[in-house]
């Protein structure tokens, strides 16, 4: 390669001091979008007015962790977000920079995330009714399938000289159950358990 050629690779390379982090591009790369403020600054002519660093760096006041992800887009089209990126931070890089065609990706990836459904817990109750003791100790000794225990209430006679063969009880169990909302609910216990969990309190 000839040193002409070798002074052209020299001068298409580019240096951009970014909030203080430096990043290193072409112009070709910069000038992708000829409607952005990084096309701008590439201009002999430029309006800009920006100023260099004490290296000959184009000084940008502006975040360099959401500017990574605009560069990488201008230098193969892709919009890779890191996972400790917000997709809103991005939009903003990409508004401030004028680069259309990745405000407009950026806002479908923003709508598909909010509306795709969500996960979210669900406690499923249920109320089981026992007339002995020896009942209620089967059941607990054989509970599976992720039920848990929550609450005890006895409900047999109020009076002292009651025996076991009397006795009656309501125990209530609970298990996660994992459900996909497309909006957010609070998700609470039915009605007849909650009203029986209160009972319980009081007793």
């Amino acid at each position: 390669m000839s040193d002409k050629n070798n002074g052209n690779v020299r001068n298409e390379w580019v240096k951009l001091n970014v909030g203080g982090q430096i990043f290193v591009t072409t112009k070709t790369t910069l000038c992708k979008d000829t409607k952005s403020f990084l096309y701008r600054l590439c201009q002999e002519d430029s309006d800009l007015g920006s100023e260099k660093d004490e290296n000959g760096a184009y000084l940008i006041d502006r975040d360099p962790k959401y500017f990574a992800p605009v560069l990488n887009y201008l230098r193969h089209g892709k919009l890779i977000v890191d996972a400790n990126l917000s997709e809103e931070g991005i939009l903003e890089e990409a508004d401030f920079y004028c680069i259309t065609e990745l405000v407009k990706l950026v806002k479908e990836k923003i709508k598909a995330r909010d509306t795709q459904p969500k996960s979210v817990v669900k406690y499923v109750y249920r109320v089981l009714q026992f007339h002995n003791e020896d009942e209620l100790t089967q059941m607990v000794s054989t509970m599976s399938d992720g039920w848990k225990f929550e609450q005890l209430i006895n409900i047999g006679s109020q009076y002292q000289y009651a025996n076991d063969d009397h006795a009656e009880f309501l125990c209530i169990v609970s298990r996660e159950s994992t459900q996909l909302v497309t909006n957010d609910k609070t998700v609470e216990p039915n009605d007849r358990a909650k009203v029986l969990q209160q009972l319980g309190s009081r007793m």
